[in-house]
């Protein structure tokens, strides 16, 4: 059997991870989802990895959301893309927010894809299944065979 997918989900929002990981529990593809609560946290967690470090496992895909404390998901997104170490691992903007400026933003800093989060928690599997199809079933990523 494949190792699972690794997903990072950056999210202050306990509620909407403990769903977001309620999804990708029952989706097709075997996924193990990292939680960090927010931008700090999230840079901390990915450079332990990206240094060597005795750590988390290098993820798949990031989910990050916008709004956060100490650090929001906008200036992560930067961030990452400016790291040589770090800029190749895809990440889809999953937030709250459908405001335009905040879709062009997040696509010209390098994100991968938008999801605004529904609040619909059916419609939030549904999103989720989406996401986990796209990038597990027809996206090829390094290290992974179909």
């Amino acid at each position: 059997m494949p190792p699972p997918f690794v997903v990072l989900m950056v999210d202050d929002d306990p509620g909407d991870a403990g769903l977001v990981k309620a999804a990708f529990s029952v989706g097709r593809y075997p996924c193990r989802l990292d939680h960090v609560a927010d931008g700090m946290a999230a840079m901390e967690f990915l450079r332990k990895d990206s240094n060597g470090h005795n750590g988390p496992v290098r993820p798949d895909l990031i989910l990050l959301d916008i709004n956060m404390p100490r650090k929001n998901g906008h200036a992560v997104l930067s961030e990452l893309k400016a790291d040589a170490q770090l800029r190749d691992i895809p990440v889809v903007m999953l937030t709250t927010s459908d405001a335009e400026r905040d879709i062009t933003s997040a696509y010209s800093a390098g994100a991968s894809g938008y999801v605004t989060k529904p609040v619909d928690v059916d419609a939030l599997f549904a999103a989720i299944q989406g996401i986990q199809e796209y990038w597990f079933g027809v996206i090829r990523l390094p290290g992974h065979k179909m």
